[in-house]
């Protein structure tokens, strides 16, 4: 698997967000849109999967080929340069200001959505044929309802509860990333394809299945559950889901991940006088 050691690969971590500070805007943005898009294929495939088959597990540990897929081809997730990009800030890279890494989580972020609409739209007309008709007959109609009824209990549900559905839904985000950035540090662990791809595979299996909430899959999955019908609104969406599952994730992805091996790998602490 050729293994590398944390201190290589969290070094690995830092030198990766000071290179995204420095990513011209076209190239942040093409790949923030790549990421976006096959993220959000590898969504409704895993769907597809759990509704043919019957099994979310199955679907489960299929969802991870999306982000396998995009990581290396070095395509860039929001959830990811939430916890790459402040490391570089945090071991005083040249450049690398809080303005910088804002202007690097907007272009991301913009790049991401235009990626997951895009294929939201595509998935909606030929699930429906052009009619965006739940109603439609055959299987593309019942996984627009299935879809539909997805959107309405992730933010109405959520709503129910008031401010306790808020703060459950922002913990559901933050453990959400504190397992993708995970998957995000596995594709530095090793050399290998076979390697990375294993170590990306075992966290984003673990948040899927159990139902963590992820932002940029959610940019793909609520859109489409309002094409399809889905009995809330724009303003439910991003009040009730979209805006506590980003700071979620900017939180979890940071703090569990990021700052963990940061400091006990780079920054470490004196060793102990015996």
């Amino acid at each position: 698997m050729a293994y590398l050691e944390p201190s290589e690969f969290v070094t690995k971590m830092v030198d990766s967000g000071e290179s995204k500070v420095y990513m011209s805007t076209q190239d942040t943005l093409i790949r923030a849109f790549m990421a976006g898009a096959i993220l959000a294929l590898a969504a409704v495939f895993a769907i597809t999967v759990a509704m043919k088959s019957g099994s979310f597990i199955l679907a489960s540990a299929l969802f991870p080929v999306g982000f396998i897929m995009l990581y290396l081809m070095k395509f860039d997730l929001l959830t990811g340069v939430f916890m790459l990009v402040p490391l570089a800030w945090l071991d005083k890279r040249p450049g690398v200001t809080i303005p910088q890494i804002l202007r690097n989580w907007g272009l991301v972020a913009l790049g991401n959505l235009g990626g997951a609409l895009t294929v939201a739209f595509m998935m909606a007309f030929i699930f429906t044929y052009g009619t965006f008709d739940s109603e439609i007959a055959g299987f593309g109609g019942q996984i627009a309802k299935k879809v539909a009824g997805i959107g309405e209990a992730r933010t109405l549900g959520y709503q129910a509860h008031g401010i306790s559905g808020w703060i459950t839904v922002f913990i559901r985000g933050m453990l959400c990333n504190w397992m993708v950035a995970m998957g995000v540090v596995g594709a530095m662990v090793s050399t290998t394809v076979s390697g990375k791809a294993i170590a990306m595979w075992m966290p984003i299996m673990l948040f899927f299945f159990m139902g963590f909430e992820h932002s940029i899959v959610n940019m793909f999955l609520f859109p489409f559950s309002l094409i399809m019908g889905g009995d809330f609104t724009v303003g439910d969406y991003l009040l009730w889901n979209e805006l506590p599952v980003a700071l979620g994730n900017l939180v979890g992805g940071l703090l569990f991940t990021g700052l963990t091996l940061y400091y006990t790998h780079v920054k470490t602490g004196p060793k102990r006088k015996i």
